[in-house]
């Protein structure tokens, strides 16, 4: 997996525009390997099997990406009742439950699972210590596709804690067999912050077996840690309801930028917050592809701020097959089944 490293074993590209403003992009940001398989999948399936394919809520959270797939021919739906019997449905990045699943095939569907391996990883584990008769707490926000999907994986043994509240009202059979797993997209400090108050609570509470907050969220964290603590204002590009996005801005928050708004896109920025700035930090969600980031570096060096560096936190080169359905239909039609591509 990734290893995080400081900017100092890094260094930073600068690019200057001579301009005594400037930008602090924030690297790594935007498309995750989990996101860039399943927005190839949906891709690679319109091709293979033509329009239309649909998938099953959004493929992943962000509002570009889904437009650009509804422009090629997918069609988004809520529930697998809405996709009509025999057709090709994907399964979103963010997983899916069991029930779910068996939805899918009491309607004939062909399914394709584009959930993120890092998701299925918490899948397996809520499977095997629910197989071993412990209690899950799960950590996450409620009504979440991912947190729905893992939980549906044992119903009776996962509660999801989401607020204080959840804490004080949850409720264990044995709290010696007791472990905490959580979602995937979560902030690293205030999940660690949860933990605790469930072990004032339970003190002989379990760990995950490995983390399982993903390496992008974390080094994205990372990042505008970095970022924010130097920036007047911060910009994060993303969509309302990415989960990494909004933990974005309040990272960015926490570690000290004066002012940090979310943003889907360029359009969307308000001149009013440039008052006072001096320098602007810039970053994106996991499911944001670069050309959207571009694009506001490109509005804010209209208004000055032209002299961007790089803030480098980390390197990734974690890369995801796709889907095994997909890759079997693939190569048995002699198509190029090759998803190593980083894309904007």
């Amino acid at each position: 997996m990734t290893v995080i490293k400081d900017t100092a074993e890094l260094g930073q590209e600068t690019q200057s525009s001579g301009s005594g403003k400037k930008v602090l992009l924030a690297a790594p940001r935007g498309y995750c390997a989990g996101v860039d398989r399943a927005v190839i999948a949906v891709e690679k399936a319109l091709d293979h099997y033509g329009s239309p394919v649909y998938v099953r809520k959004q493929i992943v959270h962000n509002k570009h990406v889904v437009s650009s797939l509804e422009k090629r021919g997918a069609i988004f739906v809520e529930e697998v009742d809405e996709v009509p019997r025999g057709s090709v449905l994907v399964f979103s990045a963010h997983g899916v439950s069991p029930a779910v699943v068996a939805a899918a095939e009491a309607r004939g569907l062909n399914t394709i699972d584009a959930t993120c391996p890092l998701v299925t990883k918490v899948h397996r584990e809520v499977q095997r210590f629910a197989a071993e008769d412990y209690d899950i707490l799960l950590i996450g926000h409620e009504g979440h596709e991912e947190v729905e999907g893992t939980a549906g994986e044992a119903p009776d043994v996962v509660q999801i804690i989401d607020k204080d509240e959840s804490i004080a009202n949850s409720l264990v059979r044995d709290p010696k067999k007791l472990i905490w797993l959580s979602q995937t997209t979560l902030s690293v400090d205030e999940t660690m912050e949860t933990v605790v108050k469930l072990r004032q609570k339970y003190p002989d509470l379990i760990n995950p077996p490995s983390d399982d907050i993903c390496y992008a969220t974390q080094n994205r964290q990372v990042a505008i840690k970095k970022v924010g603590a130097d920036s007047d204002l911060v910009l994060v590009v993303g969509s309302a309801n990415s989960s990494n996005t909004v933990r974005l801005v309040e990272v960015a928050l926490e570690a000290g930028a004066k002012a940090a708004y979310r943003i889907d896109f360029a359009s969307e920025i308000q001149d009013e917050w440039f008052e006072g700035v001096e320098t602007v930090g810039v970053s994106s969600g996991a499911s944001v592809p670069e050309e959207l980031v571009d694009e506001v570096l490109a509005y804010i060096a209209e208004r000055g701020f032209g002299d961007v560096r790089t803030v480098q936190t980390a390197e990734e080169d974690v890369q995801f097959s796709l889907p095994a359905e997909l890759r079997k239909e693939l190569k048995a039609a002699g198509t190029d089944i090759n998803n190593k591509v980083k894309r904007s």
